[in-house]
C-alpha cells in the first residue's frame, strides 16, 4: 500500500494531541519444509456490471482443495464489500480513531442506498446440494452439508448480486481524479485456512490474506469501457480497445465480455474507464507491461504518464535482480484507486501527482509489492510489517541506485522515523494486528519503517553480503507460500550460521528498545554499557591520540558467532552484563558506538565520549 511520508515534527503534535509464470509443482506446495502445506482454489466467475447503477450479478463456482491434515465443518468468505455501509465496523473506527484517516473519516456514515457497497450471496451449493449460510459483517459463515476431509477437493456455485460504493478507500467508483471503476475486493473470496486456523478477520481499515488459486473471470461491461487489472486477457481479437493482436471482430452489441485467466494468484482486481488510454511497453526478459490511465487527464499529466514507463521497467529488472525473477508474464500500472496499492500482477495509483511523487513514491513501493506481499504471500493482518517493511527497504535502495542519488545511507530518514516513535511512548509491538494499532500514525511508522529496519539491521548484525543472500533465499524458498516472521529469521540463521531468534523476539514481538553508551574512557581502557533491554552486537570505532583510528567488532554471546568483518574481533559480551570493558594497545583520544549508524540506537548522544 503507498505509504505516508511522516515527518518528526508532524508527529511530535501528532502524539502530543492524540489520546493513551513459473507455477509450483505439488511437490514444491509441499515445500522443503517438513509438513508444510497450503489450500488452494480454482474461481471460475461471470459478471454482468450495469454502468448507470453501478450493479453487477455474478455466478461463482469454486474448486476448494483441503490440502491440511483437519476435517473442516465449516468455511468463510470475506464480503469486502459490506465495510462500505452506514454502521459498519469501517465506518465506526474511521469516525472513532484519534487520528481518522482524512480519505475517509465519515464519509462512509453519510452514503445514501444508492451508494453504499454490498455484495449479496442469493444461493449456495455444496456439490450440487444447498447449504445454509448466513452474513456477518463482512464475512459469510457457511455451514456445509458435509464435512471436507483432508485432501478432498469440494465444488461451491455461488449465486451473487452487489454494488460498487462511490469510492472511498482502494475500491470503488468514481474515484477523485474520475476513474470510473477501481474493482478491489468484489467477489465472494473464500478465506485461507492455515496452521492457525481460519483467518476472517471483518474488513476494517488493513489489508488482505487470501488463498493460492486460479481465476477464471468474465466481465460484461458497457462496451465503451476498457479494461486493464490481473490476468491475462483471453479474447483480444474480439474485445479490441489495444489489446488486439490481429483483426478485430468486435460484436454488434451494447456490452462486450472481457475473458481474462490468472493462474495461480492470491486475488483478482481489475479496473475500467471508458477514457482509458492503454499503453504497453516490453521489459527485456521479462514481463509486458500494461498502462492505463485516463486521456482526459491535462498534458503535462498525460506527459508524466509516459515519462513514468521507462523508469517502471528499470524498477521491474532491479526488483527481479535483487529480489528473485518476476514470474508472470504480464504486470500492469493502472490509474484508479486512492493511492496506490497492490494487487495481482497489477497497481492502482492515482494518476495526476507529480512525475517524481508517481514514480518514486508510488510506483516504485508498489512494484516492490509484487514481491512482497504478493509472491511472498505473508498474512497483511497479522504481519504487515512484513510486506509494507520489506518492501519499503528495496524500494529506498532502488530509488537510490536508479536515480543515481549517491546516498550512503538511503534509509536514514526511515531510521529516524522509527526512533522518534520508539521514543515518543505510542509504540506497539510489531506483532500487532493491524487493525489493533492505537493510532493509525503508529501504525504506519510501524508497519512501514519499523518493518524496513528490521531487515536492515538485519544487514548490521550479519553482514550485508548475508542479508542480500538472505533475501534471495527467502524467496526461492517461499514465492507462492505464506511465510511467517519465523520464515525470514530462519533463513537468515541458514544463510549466515548464527543464532538469531533473539532478534525476532526483542525486535518484533516487544518495544525493548536499544541503547547503548559510552560509560568511561581512562588511558587505553574504555568501559560500555547496555542501557535499553535490547541485546545487539558492537561495531566500535577508537580514535587514538596519534590520530589514527582503529575498527573493533565486540560479538553478542547469545548469536554463537559473528558476522563477516575485517574489524578486530574482540570477546563477546553477555546480554545480562550491563558493561563491557575493552583494552587497547594505545592512548584512546575517542571511541564511537556504531560509527555507521547501522543499528537504531534510540539515544546518539552517548554513543561517544564527551571531550
Amino acid at each position: 500500500m503507498y505509504k505516508f511520508f511522516i515527518y518528526t515534527v508532524g508527529l511530535a503534535m501528532l502524539f502530543t494531541s492524540c489520546k493513551s509464470i513459473a507455477q509450483p509443482t505439488e511437490t514444491q506446495l509441499s515445500s522443503n519444509q517438513s509438513g508444510y502445506w497450503q489450500q488452494h482454489v480454482d474461481y471460475t466467475m461471470a459478471i454482468d456490471m450495469d454502468v448507470n447503477t453501478y450493479q453487477y450479478k455474478g455466478t461463482q463456482q469454486l474448486v476448494y482443495t483441503n490440502n491440511s491434515p483437519d476435517v473442516l465443518d465449516k468455511v468463510f468468505y470475506h464480503l469486502y464489500l459490506n465495510a462500505f455501509q452506514p454502521g459498519s465496523e469501517m465506518d465506526v473506527r474511521a469516525r472513532t480513531i484519534a487520528d481518522p484517516d482524512k480519505r475517509m473519516g465519515d464519509r462512509i456514515s453519510k452514503l445514501q442506498p444508492n451508494e453504499i457497497g454490498y455484495i449479496n450471496v442469493n444461493a449456495l451449493k455444496q456439490n450440487g446440494t444447498d447449504i445454509t449460510y448466513k452474513t456477518v459483517g463482512t464475512i459469510l459463515v457457511v455451514d456445509l452439508a458435509k464435512p471436507i476431509q483432508p485432501g478432498e477437493k469440494v465444488t461451491f456455485d455461488m449465486d451473487f448480486d452487489a454494488q460498487v460504493p462511490v469510492q472511498i478507500r482502494r475500491t470503488g467508483r468514481n474515484n477523485v481524479e474520475g476513474v470510473a471503476l477501481s474493482m478491489a475486493q468484489w467477489y465472494p473470496k473464500m478465506a485461507e485456512y492455515d496452521t492457525e486456523g481460519w483467518h476472517t478477520h471483518p474488513y476494517i481499515a488493513r489489508e488482505f490474506y487470501g488463498v493460492w488459486g486460479n481465476f477464471d473471470v468474465k466481465i460484461t461491461i458497457d462496451k465503451n469501457y476498457v479494461i486493464g487489472g490481473t490476468g491475462y486477457l483471453q479474447n483480444p481479437n474480439e474485445i479490441g480497445h489495444g489489446y488486439e493482436t490481429g483483426p478485430v471482430n468486435r460484436p454488434n452489441t451494447d456490452k462486450l465480455t472481457w475473458h481474462f485467466v490468472a493462474p495461480n494468484v492470491h486475488d483478482f482486481t481489475w479496473a475500467a474507464d471508458p477514457d482509458y488510454i492503454h499503453d504497453t511497453i516490453q521489459v527485456t526478459d521479462g514481463p509486458l507491461m500494461h498502462f492505463f490511465y485516463k486521456g482526459t487527464m491535462p498534458k503535462e499529466k498525460l506527459e508524466n504518464w509516459k515519462k513514468i514507463q521507462p523508469k517502471a521497467v528499470e524498477f521491474m529488472q532491479y526488483y527481479s535482480e535483487h529480489i528473485g525473477k518476476y514470474p508472470y508474464k504480464q504486470y500492469s500500472i493502472i490509474q484508479g484507486g486512492d493511492g496506490g496499492m497492490e494487487y495481482g500482477m497489477c497497481t492502482l495509483i492515482l494518476g495526476e501527482g507529480t512525475y517524481e511523487g508517481m514514480i518514486k513514491g508510488t510506483i516504485s513501493h508498489e512494484m516492490a509489492h509484487s514481491w512482497f506481499q504478493f509472491l511472498l504471500a505473508t498474512n497483511e493482518s497479522k504481519h504487515p510489517w512484513m510486506d509494507e517493511g520489506f518492501a519499503t527497504y528495496v524500494e529506498y535502495r532502488a530509488v537510490n541506485t536508479i536515480f543515481n542519488e549517491g546516498k550512503e545511507n538511503p534509509l536514514e530518514n526511515v531510521y529516524k522515523n522509527y526512533i522518534y516513535l520508539a521514543n515518543s511512548g505510542r509504540e506497539q509491538p510489531l506483532t500487532t494486528q493491524g487493525d489493533r494499532y492505537d493510532i493509525n500514525a503508529a501504525y504506519s511508522i510501524a508497519s512501514y519503517y519499523k518493518g524496513c529496519v528490521f531487515l536492515a539491521q538485519l544487514g548490521y548484525i550479519m553482514g550485508e553480503n548475508n542479508l542480500q543472500k538472505t533475501i534471495k533465499k527467502y524467496f526461492t524458498d517461499f514465492a507462492f507460500k505464506h511465510p511467517t516472521p519465523r520464515d525470514i529469521i530462519r533463513t537468515a540463521e541458514k544463510v549466515s550460521g548464527l543464532q538469531l531468534d533473539w532478534y525476532l523476539t526483542d525486535f518484533a514481538q516487544t518495544t525493548n528498545k536499544i541503547d547503548y553508551g559510552v560509560k568511561s574512557v581512562e588511558g587505553n581502557t574504555v568501559t560500555l554499557e547496555r542501557i535499553g533491554l535490547m541485546p545487539m552486537p558492537i561495531d566500535l570505532r577508537v580514535t587514538y591520540t596519534d590520530g589514527t583510528t582503529e575498527d573493533f567488532y565486540i560479538p553478542l554471546r547469545m548469536m554463537l558467532g559473528k558476522k563477516p568483518t575485517t574489524a578486530t574481533i574482540k570477546e563477546d559480551w553477555p546480554w545480562a552484563f550491563p558493561t563491557y570493558t575493552l583494552e587497547t594497545t594505545k592512548t584512546i583520544q575517542q571511541v564511537e558506538i556504531d560509527p555507521k549508524q547501522g543499528m537504531t540506537d534510540v539515544n546518539r548522544a552517548n554513543n561517544t565520549n564527551q571531550l
